[in-house]
């Protein structure tokens, strides 16, 4: 039963869509310049395929890049902010607010700033997962069982000793559930940064396309966009199986309860 509503019930969910999708498109004749039919776009996926794995090689490497330097600077400012409560006061607001300001507002500065190219883009992709990881990160340290921690106090355990193998542990669940968000979002600040001013990646496919009204491109390209994101989600959960490994054990322990 679990593997049917994990994996089957998805897959007939989707197909339920897209069945309905193109029984629409054919019952009111919708024009395909306006919305074309699901099989149309599974024509130009297959015909288009060089073209999207280009671009697609693109704005992954994009999102990717992205998402690591958030996490190189978003886990290291958590750490440091739960350590010195100063430092919390004084930088919490600003990564609250590095979610207010609207990204359209400003990709066009990191493109003057940053140029075309693919540094523009990275910057925007961290941005967008930054505030993922940092608040994450802190609510899991924060967490901590503090009878755990008193009792590694009273067997003479460091300050850093309680943060390696206490706090860090116990954050571990944050900090992969904003990696799941930050890795799925961080299309968004990709696919911007490339509207804004790129010569390659799938948001520059989707002006392309849209210039020229090749609406199915446009939907290839955000099937591309929906695949790239469902497969770094994916990732991410593997690995989070294979960082967390008592987590197994306990969910084996209560399956079989």
């Amino acid at each position: 039963m679990q593997t049917f509503s994990k994996y089957v019930l998805p897959v007939l969910i989707l197909l339920a869509v897209l069945g309905m999708w193109e029984a629409a498109v054919h019952l009111f004749d919708i024009e395909p310049y306006i919305l074309p039919p699901p099989s149309q776009i599974m024509v130009t996926l297959y015909e288009e395929y060089d073209q999207l794995l280009k671009h697609s090689w693109v704005t992954l490497q994009e999102m990717l890049l992205g998402f690591a330097l958030a996490v190189s600077f978003g886990i290291p400012l958590s750490i440091l902010m739960f350590e010195f409560p100063t430092l919390e006061k004084a930088f919490y607001p600003y990564v609250i607010g590095s979610q207010t300001v609207p990204v359209f507002a400003i990709a066009p500065l990191l493109v003057v700033w940053f140029g075309f190219g693919m540094t523009s883009k990275v910057i925007m992709a961290a941005i967008i997962v930054f505030f993922a990881i940092v608040l994450n990160t802190l609510g899991g340290l924060k967490s901590t069982d503090p009878d755990t921690v008193n009792l590694y106090r009273i067997l003479r355990a460091t300050r850093w000793q309680i943060l390696w193998k206490v706090r860090f542990p116990t954050a571990l669940p944050f900090i992969f559930t904003g990696a799941k968000i930050g890795i799925s979002i961080s299309t968004i600040g990709a696919v911007i940064g490339e509207w804004v001013g790129a010569s390659a990646g799938l948001g520059y496919l989707m002006l392309y396309a849209n210039s020229k009204v090749e609406v199915s491109l446009v939907f290839a390209a955000i099937f591309c966009l929906a695949f790239l994101g469902l497969s770094l989600f994916a990732l991410m959960s593997l690995l989070e199986r294979y960082a967390m490994p008592w987590r197994r054990i306990q969910k084996n322990i209560t399956d079989d309860r």
